[in-house]
């Protein structure tokens, strides 16, 4: 009761005086760099000095109040501890002290995850350290607390939860079992490796996409690709990773890696990732036979079959597979084929290669067709065909060879030899692929040679042999008479041949020509031919007067003037002339004449024309006298020539006419009734059995007087 007195009273009283001395009650030391000091309060103190010494050194502190702790003590160090009460009037006195030991510093931890189930905690020894307590803990809290007491400075948690949290405390003690400082350190365990890991590979855009099961606790991954020497590398935080330019016909080894701040997990078992394979190189391309390709290339790693891919410019396609490394395509001529070759595994497909274009030797022209233009010339001509720029055209044969080359689908070989068997062939070519050698040639002969006529001669009339020279073998040889009357051949495979029934009197101009299957040659030059005049069709003989004829005759075509004679033992007579008469003079009366005729041409051929033969009338008599009968009858009395002559008497008056005929033999002829006193002119002539009356004998006139006077009077 007493002290709780006082303590106002003095704290009144002492108001401009320093306080009094404090009191310790207790020091303690929590804390390594500090001891805490509580003491019973002094009136009138506005403030307290906590002095800690060791005697080295000393700290001081003023508080306000108790307690009061002195900081910036070394750990496990004894201290002498005093307080002063403070206020305006000054400082009392150091209160009696007390002897303080700082407890000892917490050890410093290092601590890291050897594995993902395990955390390992070391630290430096701690001075006068008896030994050391260190806890873990989940940060989370989820299961229990381990701790280990140790003298050591290291130990090793195990059986951990990989990637987890977990907070470590730890502190050493004193030989008297009092703790010191702790030391609190949060610390992960490392992951486990991730699981379940699978590689992805993109053929197309060759890289792979690697993903896993998340782990626990893991902060980022890695992805290891190796290759031999070659390490690729991908971080992610995520479940998976693009790993990008892998290279073609590879094997890789893909691993993943799980990390955080405590460390990296083991990593996972490899996963081969096998790429695709790469295109395929040294592609070949040929035809080794017409229409037929070979593709060929170089093996590829990693390649377990490969597929050609052909495609023709009309967009037809055809593939081949094959584990090989060549195929065999059929072709086409004239066409471009576009050739890719891609090798496969169970990647798949390798990335495009170069793509080859081939085109094939153009086609072979067909409908190939040969016409002859001349024996020397020859037109070919034949189907375009698919691919060809250009074409050639060659005639090998004889002792050369023609050529011809040419856009358009046809060519004109000339200057060929005539009678002559060629191999003409007609290549196709194209910028491309040059020319297409497997074009078969075509075996045509050119047509004969023109003959050369040697010789035409008459044979007999209307009969023309014709001689040439032969230089064709085993030709046909045709002569042709051409003229305006028409056109007459004749045929022979030797060297000569006979025109028959040429008509007479025409001009014509023979040629003659050589044939063969090959054609036909030139005809030869013409040779002018003349035959013979024609013999007048008709010919006409009229006797003018006893001994003079008239011989006529129809035009004999071809003849310009004619020859004509009449011919008897007794003599000739002959006329040339331009007319188609002539008169012939001294005929002998009662006399058988051959009568001939030659048709001559303006060139001088002639034809003899031979008639049926002519006898000339018979003489007329002589001595013709009239006698006057009884009964007005008169008597013609005549001298005959020839006694087998008939001859009739003609008697012709201005009132009448009579004639009569004597009987056979007799050289008169008797006509009664005759009017008197008329004149009559008579004439005796020679009868004939045809023909016209003859009115060439002489022709007397008498007067008939009347009766009583003379009977007949010669005028």
């Amino acid at each position: 009761m007493r002290g709780k007195f006082l303590f106002p009273q003095r704290q009144i009283l002492s108001a401009n005086t320093a306080p009094d001395i404090p009191v310790i009650d207790q020091a303690y030391s929590k804390l390594s760099n500090s001891i805490t000091v509580e003491w019973r309060a002094v009136p009138g103190a506005t403030n307290y000095m906590l002095t800690a010494e060791d005697g080295d050194s000393f700290f001081e502190t003023i508080v306000k109040n108790s307690p009061g702790t002195v900081t910036g003590l070394k750990p496990a160090t004894l201290y002498r501890i005093t307080v002063r009460s403070i206020n305006s009037g000054g400082k009392s006195q150091p209160s009696p002290f007390r002897k303080v030991k700082t407890v000892l510093a917490a050890p410093i931890l290092s601590v890291h995850s050897p594995s993902c189930d395990s955390i390992a905690v070391s630290w430096k020894a701690v001075h006068t350290a008896a030994g050391f307590s260190v806890s873990l803990i989940r940060s989370d809290g989820l299961g229990r607390m381990l701790k280990q007491n140790t003298t050591n400075t290291s130990l090793i948690f195990t059986n951990l939860d990989p990637g987890t949290l977990y907070t470590i405390k730890a502190y050493a003690w004193n030989a008297n079992g009092m703790p010191g400082d702790d030391f609190t350190y949060n610390q992960r365990t490392s992951p486990n490796a991730p699981v379940d890991v699978k590689v992805a590979f993109n053929s197309g855009a060759l890289r792979a996409v690697v993903s896993w099961m998340p782990t626990e606790g893991a902060l980022t991954y890695s992805v290891t690709v190796t290759s031999g020497l070659l390490k690729l590398r991908c971080n992610t935080s995520s479940a998976s990773c693009v790993v990008p330019s892998l290279q073609c016909s590879s094997q890789y080894y893909v691993s993943v890696t799980a990390h955080n701040d405590a460390g990296s997990s083991e990593p996972t078992d490899a996963v081969s990732l096998k790429t695709v394979p790469c295109a395929p190189v040294n592609i070949s391309i040929e035809e080794d036979e017409p229409g037929h390709l070979l593709v060929s290339w170089s093996s590829v790693s990693l390649g377990h079959y490969y597929v050609v891919f052909v495609k023709s410019d009309d967009g037809l396609e055809v593939h081949c597979n094959t584990s090989y490394t060549q195929c065999h395509f059929q072709s086409d001529c004239g066409f471009t084929y576009f050739i890719s070759v891609f090798a496969y595994n169970k990647a798949g497909q390798s990335p495009l290669g170069d793509v080859f274009n081939y085109t094939t030797a153009p086609c072979c022209p067909s409908d190939f067709r040969a016409a002859f233009m001349s024996s020397d010339t020859v037109r070919v001509t034949w189907a375009p065909v698919r691919g060809a720029d250009l074409y050639e055209t060659r005639a090998a044969g004889g002792s050369g060879e023609v050529l011809c080359r040419d856009t358009a689908t046809a060519c004109t070989l000339s200057a060929l030899r005539c009678s002559t068997p060629y191999n003409i062939t007609v290549y196709s070519f194209s910028e491309a692929r040059g020319s297409n050698t497997s074009c078969a040639p075509r075996h045509v002969a050119t047509a004969p040679c023109s003959p050369e006529i040697k010789n035409i001669s008459k044979e007999g009339v209307s009969v023309i042999s014709v001689q040439w020279q032969p230089n064709n073998e085993e030709a046909t040889y045709v002569v042709t008479a051409r003229g305006e009357a028409g056109l007459w051949h004749c045929t022979s495979t030797r060297n000569s041949c006979t025109l028959m029934d040429l008509p007479c009197g025409s001009a014509f101009s023979v040629s003659a020509i050589a044939r063969s299957p090959a054609g036909q040659s030139l005809p030869s030059y013409s040779i002018p031919l003349e035959t013979a005049p024609c013999c007048p069709s008709d010919l006409t003989l009229s006797q003018v007067t006893q001994s003079v004829t008239n011989i006529s005759w129809s035009v004999g075509k071809g003849a310009q003037t004619y020859v004509t004679a009449l011919e008897s033992p007794k003599g000739q007579a002959k006329c040339h002339t331009l007319q188609t008469y002539c008169l012939l003079g001294c005929i002998t009366c009662g006399t058988n004449y051959t009568v001939s005729l030659r048709a001559i041409s303006e060139t001088g051929l002639a034809s003899s024309c031979t008639y049926q033969g002519y006898s000339s009338s018979a003489c007329c008599p002589s001595g013709v006298k009239l006698y006057r009968l009884s009964n007005n009858g008169i008597r013609v009395f005549w001298r005959a020539s020839d006694e087998t002559i008939n001859y009739k008497a003609d008697l012709h008056g201005s009132k009448s006419n009579f004639s009569c005929t004597p009987s056979s033999g007799l050289s008169y002829c008797d006509i009664t009734k005759i009017p008197c006193g008329d004149v009559y002119t008579v004439m005796v002539a020679p009868v004939t059995d045809k023909g016209p009356k003859l009115t060439f004998c002489p022709k007397k006139i008498y007067s008939v007087i009347s009766r009583g006077k003379s009977n007949v009077k010669h005028i």
